[in-house]
């Protein structure tokens, strides 16, 4: 017996028959590539935080250059020589710390939990790096990064990304230009870890000041670059406890 092809029901039917088909190999196929995108995702962890303490394979004054896929396993575990956990009064060594979503961690402590905070130390030509991961809010979406640190608490490095802020504007938090002009700033005002302000109009757009606190503003961009003033004192803040100990070692 034919079928009617011109009916209602043939067209639901096949249309939920195609469905459940393309749903089926879609998970099928997300299955099978986790591995993959897991290891990836890590990957670019490894070459962000190697980036912030200056390891990378730059080779001008603009590019942005990561550690290869092929060396950022290797040379991860050459450069981070120690990955804590800070949860209140507890520090934990924990070698999967880089890992920790810091989003979950921040929903957490809203709902009145303590979150856990992974710091990275690493060591580069003798001299170690503090490297404090980020995470705050653009104008459209999050932004993240790390903040590597001296012992002084001053700038060695940043490193910063986005998952929605405007081409050209906002989301050139992640261009040469601006992360360089972090390198050299301190954190500190006197006693008080204030951060670095991305301030608009600071009367240094070549950034030579470096006692300031403060960096030049992304133009038409207020509000990505308020977004990463608030990103670096929140979250600076939350390590002060274990920054004062480094502090009190020099």
């Amino acid at each position: 017996m034919a079928i009617n092809t011109d009916k209602n029901v043939y067209t639901v039917v096949f249309a939920a028959i195609m469905v459940v088909v393309v749903g089926s190999l879609l998970a099928l196929f997300s299955s099978g590539l986790r591995d993959r995108i897991e290891k990836n995702l890590k990957m670019e962890k490894q070459q962000n935080i190697l980036y912030s303490m200056g390891v990378n394979e730059n080779v001008d004054e603009g590019s942005v250059n990561f550690v290869s896929t092929d060396n950022v396993a290797g040379d991860f575990k050459k450069y981070i020589k120690e990955q804590l956990v800070l949860e209140g009064d507890k520090i934990t060594p924990d070698s999967t710390a880089y890992l920790i979503d810091l989003k979950q961690q921040i929903a957490m402590a809203k709902k009145g939990g303590t979150q856990k905070l992974p710091l990275l130390i690493g060591e580069k030509d003798g001299k170690k790096y503090y490297i404090i991961p980020l995470y705050g809010n653009g104008l459209w979406d999050a932004i993240w990064g790390f903040i590597s640190l001296d012992d002084k608490m001053v700038v060695q490095g940043v490193y910063f990304d986005h998952k929605g802020e405007t081409p050209g504007l906002g989301a050139n938090i992640k261009q040469r230009y601006f992360m360089d002009d972090f390198t050299g700033e301190t954190i500190l005002s006197g006693i008080d870890y204030v951060g670095v302000k991305v301030a608009k109009g600071n009367n240094d757009p070549l950034n030579k000041i470096k006692d300031d606190n403060e960096v030049d503003a992304l133009a038409g961009a207020t509000i990505t670059s308020n977004g990463v003033t608030a990103m670096i004192k929140d979250r600076v803040k939350l390590y002060r406890p274990y920054l004062e100990t480094i502090k009190d070692k020099k």
